[in-house]
Formats: C-alpha cells, structure tokens, sequence
C-alpha cells in the first residue's frame, strides 16, 4: 500500500486486543468494544535507499511508508543530525524539530489526518512536548485546538502552546488527570481527538526516526536503539519501523530495542523485572506517584503497556532506569559538550554513559530542547 491522498483512500483501524475494526473515517478515538488503543491494517513497502535521493529533505521523503500525504501542514519536520557522543554512542538531535521536540514526527500526521476528516474541534492531552507540537501544526492546518495539561506543566510549555493559539485546559491533579479529562470530552460530536498514546497515525510519524537513522548510516542500523518510555510511541514507531525495513530486506538484522524509565517512575520497568505481559496491579492504600525531573515519560499507567513490553521482548531488548541525580548529572554532561537538552530527553544518555551496553554500538535521541524546562538541579 502507498500514501494515501483522502480519507476514502485511508486504512482501517484494527484493535490490536480483540480485532475489532473501525472505519478510517470515524472520529472514534479507541476500541469501541475493549476501549483500548487503535493500530492501523497498514503494511507498507519502504522506498530502497538509491531511490530517496532528490526527494524532499523532510519526513515527507518516506511517502511510502506513511498511511496519508502529500502534507499540506508540513512545517520541514524530520531530518535532524546525528553527532557522536563516543565511539560507540552516537545522538540523534530531535530536539532541533520546529518546537523544539521529536513530538513533531507524529503531530503532522495528526494534523494532516483532521483536516481530512474535517471535525468542528480538535483535543489533546499533554504533559506539554505533544501539546506545543500539536498546537503548532493545528496551528498551521487552521484547526481549532484546546489542549488538556496537568497542573505543574513547564511554565515555558504553556507559554509555547499559547503562542499558537490552542486554548488550555488546564487541569488539577498529574498527567493521568489530564489524560481522564481529555478522554471525557473526546466522545462529543465532532470532535477529533488528537491522542498521541490512543492514535496509531501518531506512531507512524515517530517510525520515520528509524527511517530517517537507516538512511543516514547508509542502510544499516547500530547494534542498538535506546529510547525513553512513558506512552511509548517513539518506541512503538521505531518498532514499526524495524518490521517494515526488515520485511522488505532493507536491513539484514534489527536492532535491539532498549527502553529507559526514570526509577521514580518506571511501571513498566517492574512488570519487565516480574517477567509479566502487562502492568502490575497497583499495591492497596499506593501513596502519590512520585515527581521526576523527567516529566514527559512520568506515565504511571501507559495504555500501551502490553505491546511496549511485547515489543522489547521481540527485539531482544530490555529496560534500563535511572535515578535523578542520574538524569541532572546527564544533563549537565551534555550542556558541556554544546548539547542543551530537557531533563526528559537526557533520560537515555543517563542511562548508557556508563557503558551499561558495553562495546555495542547505540543510538540514543535527544529528544527535547533544555529551553523547555530549564536545567534540573541535581539531588545531594
């Protein structure tokens, strides 16, 4: 299948859980049955590497691999370097995407998809990177936008979404809180919510990372894909990604997929140790969940949990954590070498520079800029 132009030409969305279909023109937003998260019956055949040259120096270059397009919201998103950080180690700069985060791989591909369906509303929920990138591209598609936050949400974030004239909602409690609310509203007419966790569209815009890193290496990959996990998108594209490349003998192996938590928030990480399929049960009387500076990937309860999991499990992966003065400490190594990143993009960096994958060659992303939230103080 190619890139489609309309929404009659669109795939349909298939419920990984029970199978369950939903036409590509609904604006419902998951399983109509289980609730759960949507994927999309979309099997593409990657364009070789020889035929990429001359073509657009964006995201876009894949067309192949993407479920709609050509873009009419595209703001040159994709693309972003890649500089060594050890000889083993190297980093892909997302965070030099238009707002400055790698959210903007798959808010285009939100954007585009609801000027095809043409809903009266647009909404989203945030800890603020999904936020900036979709009121940005909502921005430049001429959608009405509200985005849903949590309290607490970088003070810079909120300023950025405002900027592009999404309205804010912004509500008590954590991320989940956000998520609850957004969810709630999502039902009503017209409306188009932009989930970047519930939307499968929103992963086959992070895919194009592992696209965008095959083409530059020369058609291979590193030993290695080390990525931070909250919802798990960028994870779930890069898994998506790999299967595509691998099933059209683009690449001759695949990587090993490693996902990082910070060990104040990390369920899934737990599940991994338990050897479990799904998140554990939450413990009687659980206190708060505790605060980390890496705030983006601070998700108690990702819906995708299950195929995070399955997806580490079949690229022979496994799951890293790191402890906050881990995370600031990384943070500050990185601003020494020119490299200003947020606290949550630094997540991975933390995770590897003590040589946790030894000799392996790897690939970590930077995937947020440190104007965002500013430098996280190291615990003494």
């Amino acid at each position: 299948m190619t890139s489609s132009t309309s929404s009659n030409s669109l795939p349909d969305y298939v419920c990984p859980a029970d199978g369950t279909r939903v036409a590509p023109q609904s604006l419902a937003w998951c399983c109509p049955v289980c609730r759960g998260p949507l994927d999309l019956d979309f099997h593409p055949t990657p364009t070789p590497l020889k035929r990429l040259s001359g073509r657009v120096n964006s995201l876009w270059r894949y067309a192949e691999s993407l479920p709609l397009g050509p873009p009419t919201a595209s703001l040159g998103e994709g693309r972003t370097p890649v500089v060594e950080l050890t000889p083993h180690i190297s980093a892909k700069l997302d965070f030099l995407l238009p707002t400055l985060s790698f959210k903007d791989r798959g808010a285009v591909l939100l954007a585009e998809l609801a000027l095809r369906l043409g809903p009266e509303r647009v909404i989203a929920d945030s800890s603020g990177n999904a936020g900036t990138a979709l009121a940005a591209y909502g921005a430049r598609a001429g959608l009405d936008c509200t985005v849903y936050v949590p309290a607490g949400t970088s003070p810079k974030k909120l300023e950025q979404i405002r900027a592009h004239g999404a309205r804010l909602e912004v509500i008590a409690g954590d991320r989940e809180a956000a998520a609850a609310a957004a969810r709630s509203a999502a039902d009503a007419p017209g409306t188009f919510y932009a989930s970047h966790v519930y939307n499968p569209y929103f992963l086959h815009g992070t895919k194009t990372y592992v696209h965008e890193l095959w083409e530059d290496l020369g058609g291979r990959l590193p030993d290695a894909l080390v990525v931070p996990v909250g919802n798990g998108t960028l994870l779930l594209g890069a898994a998506l990604a790999l299967r595509e490349l691998h099933a059209a003998r683009l690449i001759d192996r695949v990587p090993a997929l490693y996902a990082v938590q910070a060990a104040a928030v990390a369920p899934l990480a737990a599940a991994w140790r338990a050897g479990a399929d799904d998140l554990l049960a939450p413990a009687p009387g659980l206190a708060p969940q505790p605060s980390t500076y890496a705030e983006g990937i601070a998700i108690a309860r990702p819906p995708r949990a299950r195929q995070i999991l399955a997806a580490v499990r079949a690229f022979g992966g496994g799951f890293l954590t790191v402890p906050e003065p881990a995370i600031a400490a990384a943070q500050r190594d990185l601003a020494s070498r020119g490299l200003y990143v947020e606290s949550t993009g630094v997540a991975c960096w933390a995770a590897v520079r003590g040589g946790a994958l030894g000799d392996r060659s790897a690939v970590v992303p930077l995937c947020g800029a440190g104007a965002k939230t500013g430098l996280a103080e190291a615990a003494e």
